[in-house]
């Protein structure tokens, strides 16, 4: 006996890789809709399957936050059931093929079937979904059971008003989690997006700045283990724009670049010498006010003329450790 739950909704990606953040915003919406959720992994062509995409999808979802209820339900190992439920209507439905030549079923049959067997109340999908809701509705009055109700949701088109494209740079989750946007970033996002009545453009401005946040509310043992860097340097990381940006700035403080600085830095320098016992924020203070070379300093103490706030650094960094790159500029 399944369990009881008022609203039982499906997510039913075909195994093609990483998730498409549109099909990502369905995932979310059913997750967020529903108080019973099963995974349904839509394989029955295999033409489009690709080796590895069913575990690249479980993996997207995992990271996303969206656990499921049941599955993943293959459709591939559910055709004997499809077959039964198509012995009555034949191979064909009016100018639709409900089973193909070697006896596989196609998605249409397969759908309305799943929606049945798992007692689906509600099919929440994209738009482009739409023209097949009045074929679902045909097979459902066809085998005498109930269709769930069909709620349709606007598409993600890139910023441009096209299609979501590679060339957008952010249209997987694959794509988002390379370029180091947190996964409560990419979430908040969708969430923020709901069910969208009409399509919406892709918002890269917002992403980001909701990666920001996200990193700034991440607890500090959270985001050392997530760039790999000592916790000791998180107070430099918060000033980071994405996870990417983070864990350049831990190298840049861990791994300095040689540099040799002319003798007319010598003067901050030596000025940061006496006041290296201090806090960070009150050495630029006191340096600032004596007219000190800060981009001589930075550069001092990582090699870059770029990157984090100067004063977490000097935080960052043990006194003895400070001192030596001092030294070894001059």
């Amino acid at each position: 006996m399944r369990p009881a739950a008022s609203t039982r909704v499906r997510f039913a990606p075909s195994p093609t890789g990483s998730l498409h953040l549109g099909n990502a915003l369905t995932a979310v919406a059913n997750r967020d809709f529903g108080d019973w959720l099963l995974l349904r992994i839509d394989d029955t062509d295999p033409a489009r399957n690709v080796p590895g995409g069913e575990e690249t999808i479980l993996r997207d979802l995992e990271w996303l936050g969206i656990a499921w209820d049941e599955g993943p339900v293959r459709q591939s190992e559910r055709q004997e059931r499809y077959r039964e439920a198509a012995a009555p209507l034949g191979d064909r439905f009016g100018r639709t093929t409900l089973l193909r030549e070697d006896g596989s079923a196609t998605y249409q049959l397969a759908s309305v079937v799943d929606d049945v067997d798992f007692a689906i109340t509600h099919v929440i999908r994209g738009s482009d979904h739409r023209p097949n809701e009045a074929l679902h509705r045909a097979l459902h009055e066809a085998l005498g059971t109930t269709p769930p109700e069909y709620i349709h949701h606007g598409l993600i088109l890139g910023p441009d008003g096209r299609k979501l494209s590679k060339r957008d740079g952010m249209s997987s989750i694959a794509e988002l989690r390379d370029a180091g946007i947190p996964a409560e970033a990419v979430r908040a996002y969708l969430d923020e997006l709901g069910l969208p009545r009409h399509d919406v453009h892709l918002d890269p401005s917002r992403i980001r700045r909701l990666a920001v946040e996200a990193l700034a509310a991440m607890p500090d043992e959270e985001l050392a283990g997530r760039t790999g860097a000592p916790v000791e340097l998180v107070p430099a990381l918060r000033g980071a724009r994405d996870l990417n940006e983070a864990r350049d700035y831990a190298q840049l403080i861990l791994v300095p670049e040689p540099v040799s600085l002319p003798d007319a830095a010598r003067p901050t320098l030596e000025r940061f010498r006496e006041l290296a016992n201090g806090d960070g924020h009150v050495v630029v203070r006191e340096l600032k006010a004596v007219g000190g070379d800060l981009k001589a300093l930075r550069l001092a103490l990582t090699g870059r003329d770029r990157g984090p706030e100067l004063a977490t650094i000097i935080d960052a960094l043990p006194r003895e450790e400070a001192l030596r790159r001092i030294d070894a500029a001059l």
